[in-house]
């Protein structure tokens, strides 16, 4: 069998949680041994990157321009690559890609799934941009689909609202591998970067509002009295706000305490989250925060906003929930810190739920069953590397 997952870039370090998610997904598919091939544009591309994807083969349109992901290509390129594959997987919502892809699917009957990852609501800028994208194609994107994946259950009710029915909703979570935040080096990462031997609260992700970095930032500076013996690390590219975010720790005199590290991968990464005590997640709007399973992984706490689709974390113990706000934040802070014990409790329970529910190992195995269904595979009949 042959798959095709359309994503916009494979971009690691501006991509985001969706584009994390099409490299794992078909990372772990060839694994397993099925055909997998990813559509994409060359923006942000790495050699590194197709060297990570041995067995999957990646195409890429180039990309001319940067906003809204628009590539050149050739129709009669397209039309072979669609032809050839069995069943595509369209990731996000607004996209050219999809749109593209949509139509080619739609002429030679080849059937689809969409995974828009939290992307339906319009939200955001470009708010008439997607309302037009949605009366001329978005729609028909998603109601045409074989089957819509949402990533948390409360996703449903985003389909639910293009008017699709419950039964062609499936809900596969993100994922995460054990090998992927392994390596620890507290001495060396401190070494590297010029940090103090002061306790670490950590943030990961890209610097901008919806991510809500400012708002740990205000209940950092707020509370700088009570947490004293820690130090807030920022690890992520800045799409704006790095300038904002240097001028309230200047006005806050916070300045040894706050380090902006930028995009950390590899090594770097995996010390910064080994290192930490507690991983914050202020996030304004988030469909399913990968920060959580990267926490979870390393055994570290987490104390996240009610905007993250990953509420359940209050439910095992794994950390906190509070409110998108600084004075959430503020709570949620003074009631971890300063506790090891029940930090390390914490971090504990979300590990072994995150090794429980959430690996690609197992989640791979969903999307196999889903394919099946939609071929009309039997469940004792392989598919892999061959062509229905």
């Amino acid at each position: 069998m042959k798959v095709l997952n359309i994503i916009i870039s494979l971009d690691p370090v501006n991509g985001g949680g969706s584009v994390e998610r099409t490299f794992q997904m078909s990372r772990f598919l060839a694994l397993v041994g099925v055909d997998c091939s990813i559509l994409t544009t060359d923006l942000g591309l790495t050699v590194e990157r197709i060297n990570g994807l041995k067995e999957v083969e990646v195409i890429a349109l180039p990309c001319f321009n940067k906003r809204f992901y628009l590539a050149r290509f050739s129709y009669s390129k397209i039309k072979n690559i669609i032809s050839n594959v069995d069943i595509i997987h369209l990731m996000n919502h607004w996209t050219f890609q999809n749109a593209l892809v949509y139509f080619f699917a739609r002429r030679l009957h080849k059937p689809y799934v969409i995974c828009a990852a939290g992307a339906l609501p319009v939200y955001g800028r470009s708010k008439i941009p997607k309302i037009l994208y949605n009366m001329f194609i978005g729609k028909k994107i998603v109601r045409n689909a074989s089957f819509c994946i949402a990533i948390t259950p409360d996703e449903v009710e985003h389909f639910k609202s293009y008017g699709i029915d419950a039964s062609k909703i499936v809900i596969i979570p993100n994922g995460i591998t054990r090998d992927n935040l392994a390596k620890k080096d507290d001495d060396a990462f401190r070494k590297k970067f010029r940090i103090s031997s002061r306790r670490i609260i950590l943030f990961a992700g890209r610097l901008n509002y919806i991510k809500g970095p400012d708002l740990l930032l205000r209940a950092y500076c707020n509370l700088k009295d009570v947490l004293r013996d820690y130090q807030l690390v920022f690890i992520g590219p800045d799409e704006g706000m790095l300038s904002m975010l240097k001028q309230i720790v200047d006005a806050n005199d916070v300045k040894d305490r706050i380090h902006f590290l930028g995009y950390l991968s590899g090594i770097d990464k995996s010390h910064a989250y080994n290192v930490s005590e507690l991983l914050v997640i202020p996030s304004r709007k988030e469909a399913m925060s990968i920060v959580v399973l990267e926490a979870g992984i390393t055994g570290k706490p987490v104390l996240l906003t009610d905007q993250c689709g990953f509420s359940m974390v209050s439910d095992i113990n794994g950390g906190k929930v509070v409110s998108a706000s600084v004075e959430g934040l503020q709570q949620g802070l003074i009631e971890l810190v300063n506790n090891q014990a029940k930090l390390e409790l914490m971090g504990n329970n979300l590990r072994k739920h995150v090794e429980k529910n959430f690996l690609w190992d197992s989640l791979i195995k969903e999307y196999i069953k889903l394919y099946k269904q939609i071929l009309g595979v039997r469940d004792n009949e392989s598919f892999i590397n061959k062509s229905t």
